[in-house]
Protein backbone atom coordinates (compact mmCIF):
# COMPACT_ATOMS: atom_id res chain seq x y z
CA UNK A 1 0.00 0.00 0.00
CA UNK A 2 2.73 2.34 0.78
CA UNK A 3 3.91 1.89 -2.74
CA UNK A 4 0.81 2.29 -4.18
CA UNK A 5 0.28 5.55 -2.31
CA UNK A 6 3.90 6.85 -3.46
CA UNK A 7 2.91 5.79 -7.07
CA UNK A 8 -0.19 7.85 -7.17
CA UNK A 9 1.66 10.86 -5.20
CA UNK A 10 4.24 11.18 -7.83
CA UNK A 11 1.59 10.53 -10.81
CA UNK A 12 -0.19 13.48 -9.37
CA UNK A 13 2.89 15.95 -9.21
CA UNK A 14 3.50 14.78 -12.35
CA UNK A 15 0.34 16.06 -13.71
CA UNK A 16 0.46 19.03 -11.86
CA UNK A 17 3.82 20.06 -13.29
CA UNK A 18 2.68 19.39 -16.98
CA UNK A 19 -0.30 21.67 -16.20
CA UNK A 20 1.78 23.99 -15.16
CA UNK A 21 3.58 24.10 -18.07
CA UNK A 22 1.06 24.31 -20.52
CA UNK A 23 -0.29 27.42 -19.44
CA UNK A 24 3.53 28.88 -19.01
CA UNK A 25 4.34 27.52 -22.70
CA UNK A 26 0.69 28.55 -24.71
CA UNK A 27 2.17 27.14 -28.19
CA UNK A 28 2.33 23.83 -26.60
CA UNK A 29 -0.41 23.43 -24.53
CA UNK A 30 -2.78 20.96 -26.06
CA UNK A 31 -0.24 18.32 -26.98
CA UNK A 32 1.45 18.46 -23.59
CA UNK A 33 -1.77 18.03 -22.07
CA UNK A 34 -2.01 14.93 -23.62
CA UNK A 35 1.21 13.68 -22.87
CA UNK A 36 0.23 14.62 -19.01
CA UNK A 37 -2.95 12.56 -19.20
CA UNK A 38 -1.06 9.66 -20.62
CA UNK A 39 1.84 9.57 -18.61
CA UNK A 40 -0.65 9.68 -15.35
CA UNK A 41 -2.84 6.29 -16.31
CA UNK A 42 0.34 4.42 -16.74
CA UNK A 43 2.27 5.44 -12.96
CA UNK A 44 -1.86 4.19 -12.01
CA UNK A 45 -2.17 0.58 -13.74
CA UNK A 46 1.78 -0.04 -12.45
CA UNK A 47 1.05 0.87 -8.80
CA UNK A 48 -2.12 -1.47 -9.02
CA UNK A 49 -0.41 -4.34 -10.48
CA UNK A 50 2.20 -3.79 -7.95
CA UNK A 51 0.15 -3.97 -5.27
CA UNK A 52 -2.31 -7.19 -6.35
CA UNK A 53 1.34 -8.88 -7.10
CA UNK A 54 2.42 -8.03 -3.86
CA UNK A 55 -1.22 -9.28 -1.98
CA UNK A 56 -0.56 -12.70 -4.07
CA UNK A 57 2.69 -13.47 -2.91
CA UNK A 58 1.53 -12.78 0.85
CA UNK A 59 -1.11 -15.48 0.13
CA UNK A 60 0.65 -17.71 -1.30
CA UNK A 61 3.38 -18.15 1.97
CA UNK A 62 0.15 -17.96 4.01
CA UNK A 63 -1.55 -21.04 2.42
CA UNK A 64 -2.20 -23.87 4.41
CA UNK A 65 -1.44 -27.87 3.83
CA UNK A 66 -5.01 -29.26 2.41
CA UNK A 67 -6.86 -31.61 4.13
CA UNK A 68 -7.38 -35.11 2.89
CA UNK A 69 -8.56 -38.24 4.64
CA UNK A 70 -6.19 -41.31 5.29
CA UNK A 71 -6.66 -45.13 6.60
CA UNK A 72 -4.59 -47.39 7.30
CA UNK A 73 -3.75 -50.82 5.65
CA UNK A 74 -6.70 -52.81 6.72
CA UNK A 75 -5.24 -56.66 6.89
CA UNK A 76 -7.78 -59.73 7.01
CA UNK A 77 -8.05 -62.87 6.37
CA UNK A 78 -10.14 -63.29 3.24
CA UNK A 79 -11.20 -65.67 0.75
CA UNK A 80 -10.91 -64.55 -3.01
CA UNK A 81 -14.04 -64.88 -5.60
CA UNK A 82 -14.28 -65.48 -8.85
CA UNK A 83 -17.32 -64.68 -11.31
CA UNK A 84 -18.52 -67.24 -14.58
CA UNK A 85 -21.15 -67.36 -16.80
CA UNK A 86 -23.78 -70.01 -16.62
CA UNK A 87 -27.28 -71.07 -17.60
CA UNK A 88 -30.25 -72.48 -14.91
CA UNK A 89 -31.26 -75.87 -16.07
CA UNK A 90 -34.30 -77.68 -14.59
CA UNK A 91 -32.83 -81.21 -12.52
CA UNK A 92 -36.04 -82.72 -14.10
CA UNK A 93 -37.43 -82.46 -17.71
CA UNK A 94 -40.44 -84.11 -19.34
CA UNK A 95 -41.28 -83.90 -22.92
CA UNK A 96 -44.88 -85.70 -22.28
CA UNK A 97 -46.26 -88.23 -25.18
CA UNK A 98 -49.53 -90.42 -24.74
CA UNK A 99 -48.74 -94.00 -24.00
CA UNK A 100 -51.97 -95.34 -25.90
CA UNK A 101 -53.18 -94.17 -29.56
CA UNK A 102 -56.43 -92.53 -29.28
CA UNK A 103 -58.55 -88.79 -29.46
CA UNK A 104 -57.93 -86.00 -27.27
CA UNK A 105 -61.19 -85.71 -25.52
CA UNK A 106 -59.64 -82.94 -22.89
CA UNK A 107 -56.98 -80.67 -21.86
CA UNK A 108 -57.15 -79.67 -18.43
CA UNK A 109 -54.67 -77.61 -17.59
CA UNK A 110 -53.77 -73.71 -17.91
CA UNK A 111 -50.88 -73.27 -20.12
CA UNK A 112 -47.78 -72.18 -18.39
CA UNK A 113 -49.19 -73.51 -14.99
CA UNK A 114 -47.51 -74.67 -12.11
CA UNK A 115 -48.67 -78.32 -11.30
CA UNK A 116 -48.68 -80.69 -8.94
CA UNK A 117 -47.41 -84.57 -9.64
CA UNK A 118 -50.70 -86.28 -10.29
CA UNK A 119 -52.48 -83.44 -11.80
CA UNK A 120 -54.99 -84.35 -14.60
CA UNK A 121 -53.01 -82.75 -17.84
CA UNK A 122 -54.81 -84.65 -21.01
CA UNK A 123 -57.59 -87.32 -21.33
CA UNK A 124 -57.64 -89.10 -24.40
CA UNK A 125 -61.44 -90.93 -25.09
CA UNK A 126 -61.36 -93.74 -22.92
CA UNK A 127 -64.34 -95.46 -24.48
CA UNK A 128 -62.45 -97.83 -26.37
CA UNK A 129 -59.64 -99.39 -23.92
CA UNK A 130 -63.64 -99.36 -21.64
CA UNK A 131 -64.28 -101.47 -24.16
CA UNK A 132 -61.75 -103.96 -24.37
CA UNK A 133 -61.54 -103.90 -20.55
CA UNK A 134 -64.87 -105.30 -20.09
CA UNK A 135 -63.93 -108.19 -22.78
CA UNK A 136 -60.87 -108.82 -20.97
CA UNK A 137 -63.14 -109.57 -18.05
CA UNK A 138 -64.96 -111.87 -19.61
CA UNK A 139 -62.77 -114.17 -20.82
CA UNK A 140 -60.99 -113.99 -17.41
CA UNK A 141 -64.56 -115.37 -16.73
CA UNK A 142 -64.68 -118.36 -19.45
CA UNK A 143 -61.36 -119.07 -18.00
CA UNK A 144 -61.92 -120.05 -14.79
CA UNK A 145 -64.69 -122.28 -15.79
CA UNK A 146 -62.99 -124.02 -17.29
CA UNK A 147 -60.68 -124.03 -14.66
CA UNK A 148 -63.31 -125.28 -12.36
CA UNK A 149 -64.35 -128.17 -14.64
CA UNK A 150 -60.87 -129.15 -15.22
CA UNK A 151 -60.06 -129.32 -11.20
CA UNK A 152 -63.71 -131.43 -11.07
CA UNK A 153 -62.26 -134.02 -13.80
CA UNK A 154 -59.06 -133.91 -12.50
CA UNK A 155 -60.53 -135.11 -9.35
CA UNK A 156 -62.73 -137.64 -10.67
CA UNK A 157 -60.00 -139.22 -12.06
CA UNK A 158 -57.60 -139.47 -9.31
CA UNK A 159 -60.81 -141.54 -7.45
CA UNK A 160 -61.16 -143.72 -10.53
CA UNK A 161 -58.07 -144.66 -10.92
CA UNK A 162 -57.65 -145.80 -7.54
CA UNK A 163 -60.22 -148.54 -8.42
CA UNK A 164 -58.74 -148.91 -11.68
CA UNK A 165 -61.92 -147.89 -13.34
CA UNK A 166 -60.09 -145.19 -15.38
CA UNK A 167 -56.48 -146.05 -17.15
CA UNK A 168 -53.23 -143.89 -16.55
CA UNK A 169 -53.74 -142.45 -19.87
CA UNK A 170 -56.48 -140.90 -19.33
CA UNK A 171 -55.99 -139.55 -15.88
CA UNK A 172 -52.98 -137.86 -17.46
CA UNK A 173 -55.01 -136.28 -19.90
CA UNK A 174 -57.53 -134.96 -17.50
CA UNK A 175 -54.61 -133.20 -15.41
CA UNK A 176 -53.00 -132.03 -18.29
CA UNK A 177 -56.23 -130.09 -19.13
CA UNK A 178 -56.04 -129.14 -15.69
CA UNK A 179 -53.03 -127.06 -16.10
CA UNK A 180 -53.87 -125.65 -19.33
CA UNK A 181 -57.02 -124.34 -17.79
CA UNK A 182 -54.86 -122.83 -15.01
CA UNK A 183 -52.70 -121.37 -17.88
CA UNK A 184 -55.46 -120.07 -19.13
CA UNK A 185 -57.10 -118.37 -16.69
CA UNK A 186 -53.47 -116.35 -15.80
CA UNK A 187 -53.39 -115.38 -19.88
CA UNK A 188 -56.69 -113.75 -19.24
CA UNK A 189 -56.41 -111.88 -16.07
CA UNK A 190 -52.93 -110.53 -17.42
CA UNK A 191 -54.95 -109.34 -20.69
CA UNK A 192 -57.16 -107.53 -17.86
CA UNK A 193 -54.85 -106.38 -16.23
CA UNK A 194 -52.87 -105.14 -19.10
CA UNK A 195 -56.59 -103.45 -20.58
CA UNK A 196 -56.49 -101.82 -17.00
CA UNK A 197 -53.32 -100.12 -17.51
CA UNK A 198 -54.32 -99.22 -21.38
CA UNK A 199 -57.65 -97.44 -20.12
CA UNK A 200 -55.48 -95.67 -16.89
CA UNK A 201 -52.98 -94.06 -19.60
CA UNK A 202 -56.06 -92.26 -21.01
CA UNK A 203 -55.34 -90.09 -18.69
CA UNK A 204 -52.37 -88.35 -18.89
CA UNK A 205 -51.12 -86.96 -15.47
CA UNK A 206 -48.18 -84.89 -14.53
CA UNK A 207 -45.43 -87.10 -13.41
CA UNK A 208 -43.43 -84.65 -11.29
CA UNK A 209 -44.28 -81.22 -10.08
CA UNK A 210 -43.52 -77.31 -11.94
CA UNK A 211 -44.32 -75.41 -14.75
CA UNK A 212 -46.31 -76.97 -18.05
CA UNK A 213 -45.57 -75.33 -21.47
CA UNK A 214 -48.20 -75.00 -24.28
CA UNK A 215 -50.30 -77.72 -25.10
CA UNK A 216 -48.92 -79.00 -28.25
CA UNK A 217 -52.05 -80.95 -29.26
CA UNK A 218 -55.62 -79.65 -28.90
CA UNK A 219 -59.03 -81.12 -28.41
CA UNK A 220 -60.53 -83.45 -31.06
CA UNK A 221 -56.62 -84.17 -32.20
CA UNK A 222 -55.57 -88.06 -32.51
CA UNK A 223 -52.50 -88.53 -30.41
CA UNK A 224 -50.16 -91.79 -31.29
CA UNK A 225 -48.97 -93.92 -28.63
CA UNK A 226 -45.14 -93.19 -27.86
CA UNK A 227 -44.78 -90.66 -30.97
CA UNK A 228 -46.83 -87.64 -30.68
CA UNK A 229 -45.67 -84.30 -28.21
CA UNK A 230 -48.76 -83.33 -25.72
CA UNK A 231 -46.80 -80.72 -23.86
CA UNK A 232 -43.33 -80.05 -21.48
CA UNK A 233 -42.69 -80.17 -17.88
CA UNK A 234 -40.15 -78.69 -15.68
CA UNK A 235 -39.46 -79.06 -12.37
CA UNK A 236 -38.69 -75.25 -11.21
CA UNK A 237 -37.89 -75.94 -7.46
CA UNK A 238 -34.97 -76.20 -6.82
CA UNK A 239 -32.88 -75.16 -10.17
CA UNK A 240 -29.54 -75.80 -11.14
CA UNK A 241 -27.33 -73.80 -12.50
CA UNK A 242 -24.24 -75.24 -14.73
CA UNK A 243 -21.09 -73.05 -15.59
CA UNK A 244 -17.58 -73.89 -16.77
CA UNK A 245 -13.69 -72.72 -16.19
CA UNK A 246 -10.86 -73.02 -18.43
CA UNK A 247 -8.51 -75.35 -18.18
CA UNK A 248 -5.76 -72.53 -15.82
CA UNK A 249 -8.65 -71.71 -13.84
CA UNK A 250 -9.64 -75.45 -12.75
CA UNK A 251 -5.93 -76.04 -11.90
CA UNK A 252 -5.95 -72.94 -9.37
CA UNK A 253 -9.30 -73.69 -8.02
CA UNK A 254 -8.56 -76.51 -5.89
CA UNK A 255 -9.47 -75.04 -3.17
CA UNK A 256 -13.46 -75.30 -4.15
CA UNK A 257 -12.15 -79.39 -4.13
CA UNK A 258 -11.17 -79.34 -0.52
CA UNK A 259 -14.30 -76.90 0.69
CA UNK A 260 -16.95 -79.46 -1.40
CA UNK A 261 -18.22 -81.92 1.68
CA UNK A 262 -19.01 -85.46 0.78
CA UNK A 263 -22.38 -85.03 1.88
CA UNK A 264 -25.09 -82.41 3.14
CA UNK A 265 -24.38 -78.38 2.60
CA UNK A 266 -22.14 -77.33 -0.53
CA UNK A 267 -20.28 -74.75 -0.91
CA UNK A 268 -22.06 -71.18 -0.64
CA UNK A 269 -22.01 -69.28 -4.22
CA UNK A 270 -23.40 -66.17 -5.14
CA UNK A 271 -25.64 -66.01 -8.30
CA UNK A 272 -27.24 -63.00 -10.31
CA UNK A 273 -29.91 -63.42 -12.79
CA UNK A 274 -30.44 -61.95 -16.29
CA UNK A 275 -28.74 -58.53 -16.40
CA UNK A 276 -29.81 -57.60 -13.03
CA UNK A 277 -26.59 -57.25 -11.59
CA UNK A 278 -27.10 -55.68 -8.01
CA UNK A 279 -29.23 -58.50 -6.70
CA UNK A 280 -27.53 -61.60 -5.37
CA UNK A 281 -29.15 -64.86 -4.80
CA UNK A 282 -27.92 -67.52 -2.27
CA UNK A 283 -27.04 -70.85 -3.99
CA UNK A 284 -24.77 -73.94 -3.27
CA UNK A 285 -22.13 -75.95 -5.10
CA UNK A 286 -23.06 -79.62 -5.52
CA UNK A 287 -20.97 -80.81 -8.12
CA UNK A 288 -17.59 -81.02 -9.59
CA UNK A 289 -17.67 -82.65 -13.10
CA UNK A 290 -14.59 -85.89 -12.72
CA UNK A 291 -12.92 -84.84 -16.09
CA UNK A 292 -11.86 -81.80 -18.43
CA UNK A 293 -14.13 -81.65 -21.24
CA UNK A 294 -11.61 -82.86 -24.31
CA UNK A 295 -13.27 -80.39 -27.19
CA UNK A 296 -13.17 -77.47 -25.04
CA UNK A 297 -11.04 -77.53 -22.38
CA UNK A 298 -13.13 -76.43 -19.42
CA UNK A 299 -14.42 -78.08 -16.11
CA UNK A 300 -17.74 -78.15 -15.36
CA UNK A 301 -19.52 -76.96 -12.16
CA UNK A 302 -23.44 -77.15 -11.15
CA UNK A 303 -25.11 -74.96 -8.42
CA UNK A 304 -28.39 -75.62 -6.46
CA UNK A 305 -30.59 -72.73 -6.81
CA UNK A 306 -33.79 -72.84 -4.67
CA UNK A 307 -36.71 -71.40 -5.83
CA UNK A 308 -39.55 -71.84 -3.69
CA UNK A 309 -41.87 -68.78 -5.26
CA UNK A 310 -41.47 -70.15 -8.74
CA UNK A 311 -39.38 -66.96 -9.75
CA UNK A 312 -36.88 -68.32 -11.99
CA UNK A 313 -37.07 -70.45 -14.67
CA UNK A 314 -34.87 -72.75 -16.92
CA UNK A 315 -32.75 -71.25 -19.63
CA UNK A 316 -32.16 -67.65 -17.72
CA UNK A 317 -28.60 -66.38 -18.28
CA UNK A 318 -26.98 -66.59 -15.16
CA UNK A 319 -23.76 -64.85 -13.46
CA UNK A 320 -22.58 -67.27 -10.76
CA UNK A 321 -19.99 -65.62 -7.85
CA UNK A 322 -17.76 -69.05 -6.58
CA UNK A 323 -14.76 -69.18 -4.07
CA UNK A 324 -11.29 -69.29 -5.78
CA UNK A 325 -9.09 -68.97 -2.35
CA UNK A 326 -8.46 -68.17 0.84
CA UNK A 327 -5.86 -65.79 2.27
CA UNK A 328 -5.05 -65.89 5.48
CA UNK A 329 -3.23 -62.63 5.86
CA UNK A 330 -4.38 -60.05 3.17
CA UNK A 331 -3.99 -56.23 2.71
CA UNK A 332 -6.66 -54.01 1.44
CA UNK A 333 -7.10 -50.33 0.12
CA UNK A 334 -10.34 -48.65 -0.80
CA UNK A 335 -10.13 -48.91 -4.98
CA UNK A 336 -10.47 -45.27 -5.33
CA UNK A 337 -6.95 -44.78 -3.47
CA UNK A 338 -5.37 -46.47 -6.35
CA UNK A 339 -4.36 -44.26 -9.30
CA UNK A 340 -3.08 -44.79 -12.86
CA UNK A 341 0.00 -44.32 -14.52
CA UNK A 342 0.51 -45.76 -18.08
CA UNK A 343 0.81 -49.60 -16.99
CA UNK A 344 1.75 -48.88 -13.17
CA UNK A 345 -0.16 -48.04 -10.71
CA UNK A 346 0.50 -46.29 -7.39
CA UNK A 347 -1.09 -44.85 -4.10
CA UNK A 348 0.15 -41.81 -1.80
CA UNK A 349 1.01 -42.70 1.34
CA UNK A 350 1.20 -40.34 4.72
CA UNK A 351 4.58 -40.33 6.69
CA UNK A 352 4.54 -39.77 10.02
CA UNK A 353 5.90 -35.60 9.30
CA UNK A 354 2.59 -35.15 7.42
CA UNK A 355 4.02 -35.66 4.08
CA UNK A 356 3.39 -37.48 0.87
CA UNK A 357 4.98 -40.28 -1.02
CA UNK A 358 4.28 -42.37 -4.10
CA UNK A 359 4.23 -45.80 -4.07
CA UNK A 360 3.73 -47.94 -6.94
CA UNK A 361 1.87 -50.91 -5.83
CA UNK A 362 0.57 -54.54 -7.72
CA UNK A 363 -2.67 -55.33 -6.94
CA UNK A 364 -4.92 -58.53 -7.27
CA UNK A 365 -8.62 -58.93 -6.87
CA UNK A 366 -11.75 -56.64 -5.39
CA UNK A 367 -13.67 -57.54 -2.42
CA UNK A 368 -16.87 -55.30 -1.50
CA UNK A 369 -15.00 -52.44 -2.87
CA UNK A 370 -11.55 -53.03 -1.65
CA UNK A 371 -8.36 -53.86 -3.58
CA UNK A 372 -6.06 -56.90 -2.54
CA UNK A 373 -2.33 -55.11 -2.32
CA UNK A 374 -0.14 -58.10 -3.77
CA UNK A 375 3.35 -56.02 -3.50
CA UNK A 376 3.96 -52.26 -2.23
CA UNK A 377 2.26 -51.97 1.02
CA UNK A 378 3.25 -52.83 4.88
CA UNK A 379 1.01 -53.16 7.07
CA UNK A 380 0.38 -49.96 9.06
CA UNK A 381 0.77 -47.67 5.86
CA UNK A 382 -1.53 -44.80 6.17
CA UNK A 383 -2.85 -44.35 2.42
CA UNK A 384 -4.71 -41.50 0.98
CA UNK A 385 -8.42 -42.08 0.31
CA UNK A 386 -10.24 -38.75 -0.38
CA UNK A 387 -8.82 -35.52 -1.67
CA UNK A 388 -6.09 -37.08 -3.86
CA UNK A 389 -6.76 -34.43 -6.17
CA UNK A 390 -4.93 -31.37 -3.74
CA UNK A 391 -1.85 -33.57 -3.85
CA UNK A 392 0.15 -32.10 -6.93
CA UNK A 393 2.85 -34.30 -6.43
CA UNK A 394 5.23 -36.59 -3.50
CA UNK A 395 6.92 -34.55 -1.18
CA UNK A 396 3.92 -32.17 -0.61
CA UNK A 397 2.95 -31.60 3.23
CA UNK A 398 -1.11 -32.46 3.72
CA UNK A 399 -3.56 -32.27 7.00
CA UNK A 400 -4.50 -35.57 7.53
CA UNK A 401 -7.86 -36.54 8.81
CA UNK A 402 -8.19 -40.52 10.05
CA UNK A 403 -10.92 -42.62 8.65
CA UNK A 404 -11.65 -46.30 8.72
CA UNK A 405 -10.84 -47.99 5.10
CA UNK A 406 -13.82 -50.10 5.08
CA UNK A 407 -16.45 -47.08 5.98
CA UNK A 408 -14.38 -45.09 3.36
CA UNK A 409 -14.98 -47.81 0.43
CA UNK A 410 -18.56 -48.35 1.98
CA UNK A 411 -19.08 -44.44 1.30
CA UNK A 412 -18.00 -44.71 -2.13
CA UNK A 413 -19.96 -47.71 -3.09
CA UNK A 414 -23.07 -45.59 -1.29
CA UNK A 415 -22.07 -42.70 -3.18
CA UNK A 416 -22.12 -44.77 -6.84
CA UNK A 417 -25.20 -46.51 -6.00
CA UNK A 418 -26.92 -43.44 -5.86
CA UNK A 419 -25.94 -42.13 -9.00
CA UNK A 420 -29.28 -41.73 -11.12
Amino acid sequence: MTRFTNALNTATGAAARSTATTHASRHTSRHTSRQGIRILAALLFGAVTLAGCEAHSDADFSMAPPEVDVAEVLGEPVTLWDTYTGRVEAPETVALRPRVSGYIDEVAFREGALVEAGDLLFRIDPRPYQARVQAARAELSRTRSQVTQAESEATRATQLLASRAVSQEEYDQRRSALLTARAQADAAEAALESARLDLAYTEVRAPVSGRVGRAMVTRGNLANADQTLLTSLVSVDPLHVYFNSDEQAAIDNQVVTHLLPPAGHGVPVRIALGGDGTRTHRGELDFIDNRLHASTGTLQYRAVLPNPEGLFRPGQFARVSMPVAQLEQALLVDRKAVLTDQDRRFVYVVDDNNMTARRQVITGREIDGLLVIREGLQDGDRVVVNGIQKIFGAGMMVAPQRVAMRDAARLTADSVAAMP
